[in-house]
Order: C-alpha cells, then sequence, then structure tokens
C-alpha cells in the first residue's frame, strides 16, 4: 500500500476537522494548544513511512485523552484480542516473571474453538514472543498460530487460531462479535446470563434474546440470577434492556450529553427523560422527536413490572469490563439493585461513531458524553466492585469470582 504527501495531507486535515467538529471533550483538553501540536507534526508525518505516519496518528489522538478514539485502516491487522479471538488478557506474575493469561474466553469464538480456556498462557504470536506489558494484536480474516501452556505443565503447544472477516460500520470498527446473551441454570434455582456483547445498531434484536433467555430461566424456577458481564467490549443500547430487568418501574440510568451541551453548562433534572423504546415503532418516534434538536437526555429504564430474582441479583465484573456493561453495572450500584463481585471495571464510558477517511482509513470519535444519573463521568473512572475478588484461582481450573457470586446469591 502506498500514501502519498497529498493522500496524508487531506487525512490529516479531515481529522483535524472532525476533532474540532464533533469530539466530546471530557478531558477538558486545550484544543487551541492541541491543534498546535498537530500542526506541528504534520510534516514528520508526510514524510515518514506508513508505519510511522499511522503511529504519529494514534499519539496525537492518545493527546485527547477519551476512550472510543480510534484511527485504523479499513482491514487493520493490530485489533485487540477480544475484538478478533474473543479473548481478554490479564497480565500475571509467575514464578517471578509477567506472563499474559487469558482472562476471559467468549463461548464459541475464535479463541474458545482452538481450545483455549481462562487461565491458560500466552508466550507468543506468529513466532513473537509477548510479555507484559505488550500487548498482541490480531488481524482481521488472517490465521495466527499461538503458543500456548496450559497451567500446571511445562511445555507449551502451537495453537492455531482463524480470525474471520468482518467489515466495520460507521457504528463500529471491524471486529468479531462474541456470543451475547448465554444462558444456563446452575444450581437449584440460579440462573446465570453471560453478556459478553450488547449487537446491533439499535439493541432490538439483542433486547428480544434477552427476553427469551430471561423467560426461560424463569420457566425453570429461578428466583436468583447472577449476570456475567466480565470481559463486556460495549456495544449499542440494548445495555437499556438489561437494566430495565434490575428494577420494576421506570427510573433514570444516566444520560448522555452532546459536546454543545457540555460546553454551554446544563441542569440535569432539566434535560428530556425517556425510555428505551421496546419496539421498532416507539424507536422511529422516538428518533423523529430527536431529528432536529439536541440530542441530550435522561435514560431511563423500560418498566418491565416485578421479576421474581429482584433484589437477588449479582453481577460480576472486572479490568475488561467495558462501555455499556459499565453504565449497567454504575445502575445497579447506584441504586443498590445488585451486588458486585470481580474488579474495577474499565472506565471506557463515550458514545462514538465511525468518520471515512481518504485512503481506505477510519477515525472513530467520541461524539456523546455519559454520566451517571447523579452527574458523575465514569470516562477514566469505572465502577467498583461491593466485593473485590481477583482471577488468581484461574491458573489453577477454579473461578472464585463465579464461586463467591453463587454464595451471596444464594444467601439473599
Amino acid at each position: 500500500m502506498t500514501l502519498d504527501s497529498k493522500k496524508r495531507t487531506q487525512i490529516l486535515r479531515t481529522i483535524k476537522k472532525l476533532v474540532l467538529a464533533h469530539h466530546i471533550n471530557v478531558a477538558g483538553i486545550d484544543y487551541p494548544s492541541w491543534t498546535e501540536r498537530f500542526d506541528g507534526r504534520t510534516a514528520e508525518l508526510l514524510t515518514t513511512d506508513i508505519a510511522g505516519f499511522e503511529a504519529g496518528v494514534h499519539e496525537l489522538l492518545t493527546e485527547l485523552k477519551t476512550s472510543h478514539t480510534l484511527f485504523y485502516h479499513s482491514l487493520p491487522t493490530e485489533l485487540l484480542p477480544q475484538h478478533t479471538i474473543n479473548a481478554s488478557l490479564r497480565d500475571v506474575s509467575q514464578d517471578g516473571r509477567h506472563r499474559w493469561m487469558f482472562l476471559d474466553v467468549f463461548e464459541d469464538g475464535p479463541a474458545y474453538v482452538a481450545g483455549i480456556r481462562p487461565g491458560d498462557f500466552l508466550d507468543a504470536v506468529d513466532g513473537t514472543p509477548y510479555l507484559p506489558p505488550t500487548t498482541p494484536c490480531f488481524a482481521i480474516g488472517h490465521t495466527h498460530k499461538l503458543l500456548v501452556s496450559k497451567p500446571g505443565t511445562g511445555s507449551a503447544t502451537e495453537t492455531v487460531i482463524e480470525v474471520p472477516m468482518r467489515k466495520g460500520s460507521r457504528q463500529r470498527p471491524p471486529l468479531v462479535e462474541p456470543k451475547s446473551p448465554i444462558h444456563t441454570k446452575i444450581g437449584q434455582n440460579v440462573g446465570l446470563l453471560k453478556i459478553a456483547y450488547f449487537p446491533g445498531a439499535m439493541g432490538m434484536t439483542f433486547a428480544a434474546a434477552l427476553d427469551r433467555a430471561v423467560d426461560d430461566l424463569k420457566r425453570q424456577n429461578c428466583d436468583r440470577l447472577i449476570i456475567d458481564l466480565r470481559g463486556n467490549i460495549g456495544g449499542s443500547l440494548g445495555f437499556a434492556r438489561l437494566a430495565s430487568y434490575l428494577c420494576p418501574g421506570q427510573i433514570a440510568i444516566g444520560h448522555s450529553l452532546t459536546p454543545k451541551r457540555l460546553r454551554n453548562g446544563y441542569d440535569p433534572a432539566a434535560l428530556p427523560r425517556e425510555p428505551m423504546p421496546r419496539n421498532r415503532p416507539e424507536l422511529l418516534v422516538t428518533l423523529a422527536r430527536y431529528a432536529v434538536r439536541d440530542k441530550s437526555l435522561m435514560l431511563l429504564t423500560q418498566g418491565l413490572g416485578p421479576q421474581p430474582f429482584h433484589n437477588r441479583i449479582v453481577l460480576l465484573v472486572n479490568e475488561w469490563t467495558n462501555s455499556a456493561a459499565e453504565m449497567v453495572a454504575n445502575f445497579a450500584s447506584e441504586n443498590h439493585l445488585a451486588t458486585l463481585v470481580g474488579q474495577k471495571t474499565r472506565g471506557n464510558v463515550l458514545g462514538a461513531t465511525n468518520f471515512k477517511l481518504p485512503g481506505r482509513y477510519w477515525l472513530r470519535l467520541p461524539i456523546f458524553g455519559w454520566f451517571t444519573s447523579k452527574g458523575h463521568s465514569l470516562e477514566g473512572n469505572g465502577v467498583d466492585p461491593d466485593v473485590t475478588i481477583l482471577p488468581d484461582s484461574l491458573a489453577v481450573g477454579r473461578d472464585d469470582q463465579v464461586t463467591k457470586a453463587v454464595q451471596i446469591v444464594s444467601g439473599l
């Protein structure tokens, strides 16, 4: 691939224009200073090689200090493992050295199909050794050879993982969507919901799938519920359906803000209060209502009525619980609707969209801020669990977080 100076100039000008017009400045960045640094790097970025150009743009975008801020090619070769092989990694110390341990491995994802399980160790990718803090990345539509060792073994074996081809859209970059939701009954009356992703642009399909899962658990007489949000990569407005199952009535989940409303100041109590639409006709009416007005609003639950598991819910979270899943976790914690078990969440909570750039590049930019119903920002802060349990036991084939969740929910 070639990228001449004319194309690079177009890319850089477009990025600067989009940032100044649409970026949600939750970190209080001084845009004139950032623009000056951006312009100061232009000459260098026009003459360096492609890898240097991409790295330089990444560095400038990092200075915006917001999550959901990416610069990538339409067929990216360096994506996080949870977006490609459907697994997350944790930096652990073993025998005096740091290694990557598989933390979350989503059912039916590429890593799972290849036989990898939580607690396994990753030593190399395509012949290149990887040790923390260097995170291995993967390519969409590629086959990778991983060197993986099982806990308690002294040797590693080669594991082949095929990453399917996926295309991005205006809503999201290219990623391999994990299966979600997954449900099962564990114990006599405890249901387990594993939600690794909130798929779909507006979450309608996910909401229907979640309804079926919850109905099935209720048919099996589950009056206690464990919701596993560990490793959740975020997604769409389907998270509001999950939040709605945590309480009987319509209460505030949190509020989103446009850059303009954030700049001009606002009163949370004065924001329009909107429940997440339950169906497509309600969605179309809501979209029409906000077509020509500021889209800042306080999002409400849907009022699904009493559920047999209310006041008997545990949420599992960890360091890779992201975005929409953090909104659910905070809502549950803030309103005392569930006990949170695990680790502090990621703190990546902004609404983003993708902008097409010249040269088959894309810019992913956060254009909405998300704040709790009490006005707190989760961006860069995350959500603290009520009960902290580290995943160290995975290396010996035991999931202490699930064990603790069962213990807590069974006593409620």
